[in-house]
Formats: structure tokens, C-alpha cells, sequence
């Protein structure tokens, strides 16, 4: 039994291993990208998407405003108070969704995370979460241009946490909180990914989510709401995903549900939607991520 245990371990660092040394680099690229951009860049992305609003764009500014928030660093509960100071500061509802949509959906350290499924991976993510902020942005634009669709009552900017004199241990802060809050999470994946290349049957991954079936795309789609906790901890499990068979839309539609359903980031888009919008949010992702991979799957 012991010896079982003992080979079973061995197989099982072997795979830890192999994944860990092709993805940290990634990660740690993303940490420390994520945290230059937060330290040094936020506020003149920040300063950059308001001076927008001085401007009469109107669907144009759409786009820079999908645009500015994937460079965004902040989690969604950090682009929340941020949106609602834009929103006093008269930027529409319409570009604030298309904001805040691709900010949920990436950021520049997920960017580099993402690096590590290869290129035609990080292409399909970067632009598909670039055109569900410019859907969502439109939607709002078409059906409520005369009213309302955030509410952000009792939303303040938040204090800023990145204050400390000294630039290089403002940096070195901000990168502490960055690997406390993804280091967990980024070697649970590996872990979980050893496991699943150890024991998952070969042909699983091609059964379930290979081909360009729409029932493998809408399966990838479902499981990205329970399954995903961190970007940084899914990246392990889509590249092995990917070797074992995963279609690229199945991929692409598991990168969008994944953190737009992601439990943190639904309780804080519930707060400014209420109810009703809220459900029209959800089913605004799922059709989007259905309609997304299997578009990728016949590009693809």
C-alpha cells in the first residue's frame, strides 16, 4: 500500500512539476505587469476614460471605453466605486457597461496569464471579451437611453491603497497583495491540473468539449460558473484542457462565463442592477459565450 502511495506521489509531482514550469513564468510576468499598471498607470487610465466624457463620441467612446477596461487593474469590486464616480461625472450608462463588462472580464495581468494557453488562445480571449464590453455598451445604449440602468447610491471612490512615498516599495506592496491573492488559487490549478492529467480518462476532454458540437460549447459555458474561483487558477486547467482535446470555442466560452459569473463579481453587479436587470445580465453572458464559441469553432 505505502509503495502504491509512494509511486502514485512520484506521478503526481512529475505532472505538478511539468505544468508548474511551463506556467509560472507566466504568472509571475502577470503579478508583477499587473502591479506596474496599478502602481504607476491606473490613474491616467482613469483620468484618460473621463476626459472621454467631456467629448460628444457617442458610439465611438463605446469602444475606448471597452477598451480602457480591459487595461483596467482593478477586480470588480474595485470598478464599482470607480464607475460610480465616472457616473457623477457625467459619463453615460452606455459606456459605463461596456467599461465595466471587460473590466470583469480581464485585465492586464490575466492577459499575461493567459499567454500560457498560446497565441491563438490569448487572441480569441482578448478580442471576445473586447466585443462583450461593446455588446454590452450597445444594449444599454438601444434599450435605456432615457433611463436609468446602474444604480450606484452609497458608492464613494475608493481610498487608494498604492500611497506609500517610495515608488519601489509602493510597488513591492502592491505586488505583496498580488501574490497573497493569487498565489493560493494559481497553485490549487496546478494541482487540480496534475489530478485531472493523471487520472481523467484520455479521450475525456475531446468527448465532452472537443468538435464543434454546440452541446460542448454550452457544457464549457455551465461549468465556468461553479468552477471558476481565480484567473490565475483556471489557466493550468485550460491548458491541459486544451492538450487533451478542448475545442477553442468550447475554451473561449468557459473564458467568458467563468468571471462574469465568477460569485464574487455576481454579488457586486447585483448591488448596481437590482433583480431584474441582474437576470438580464446573466442571460446577456450565456448567449454571448454560446454565440462566441461556436463562432470560434468555425473560425477555428
Amino acid at each position: 500500500m505505502l509503495e502504491v502511495i509512494r509511486r502514485e506521489a512520484i506521478y503526481l509531482w512529475y505532472y505538478f512539476s511539468v505544468q508548474l514550469d511551463q506556467i509560472f513564468p507566466y504568472w509571475v510576468l502577470g503579478m508583477v505587469l499587473g502591479s506596474v499598471i496599478s502602481v504607476f498607470a491606473k490613474e491616467r487610465i482613469h483620468r484618460a476614460f473621463r476626459s472621454l466624457g467631456e467629448r460628444k463620441l457617442g458610439v465611438p467612446g463605446i469602444l475606448a471605453a471597452s477598451a480602457l477596461g480591459i487595461v483596467s487593474p482593478l477586480c470588480m469590486y474595485g470598478t464599482i466605486p470607480i464607475a460610480a464616480s465616472f457616473s457623477k461625472s457625467g459619463i453615460e450608462d452606455d459606456w459605463l457597461a461596456a467599461f465595466m463588462m471587460s473590466s470583469i472580464l480581464l485585465n492586464p495581468q490575466l492577459i499575461m496569464y493567459s499567454a500560457a494557453l498560446g497565441r491563438p488562445a490569448l487572441t480569441v480571449r482578448v478580442i471576445s471579451c473586447f466585443l462583450c464590453g461593446i455588446s454590452a455598451g450597445l444594449l444599454v445604449r438601444l434599450f435605456y437611453r432615457r433611463k436609468a440602468f446602474f444604480r450606484f447610491d452609497g458608492f464613494e471612490e475608493p481610498v487608494s491603497r498604492d500611497t506609500d512615498s517610495n515608488l519601489l516599495i509602493r510597488f513591492l506592496k502592491n505586488l505583496g497583495r498580488n501574490i497573497k491573492a493569487t498565489g493560493p488559487y494559481f497553485f490549487a490549478g496546478v494541482l487540480l491540473s496534475a489530478l485531472f492529467q493523471r487520472y481523467a480518462p484520455s479521450d475525456l476532454m475531446t468527448s465532452l468539449f472537443g468538435g464543434n458540437q454546440a452541446f460542448g460549447v454550452l457544457m464549457a459555458a455551465t461549468i465556468g460558473v461553479p468552477l471558476y474561483a481565480c484567473g490565475g487558477g483556471t489557466i493550468p486547467l485550460l491548458q491541459t484542457w486544451l492538450w487533451e482535446g478542448m475545442s477553442m470555442g468550447s475554451a473561449a466560452a468557459f473564458m467568458l462565463t467563468g468571471p462574469a459569473t465568477k460569485i464574487t463579481n455576481l454579488g457586486a453587479v447585483k448591488i448596481v442592477l437590482g433583480i431584474r436587470r441582474f437576470l438580464l445580465y446573466i442571460g446577456f453572458v450565456m448567449i454571448f459565450s454560446l454565440a462566441t464559441g461556436m463562432l470560434a469553432n468555425l473560425i477555428l
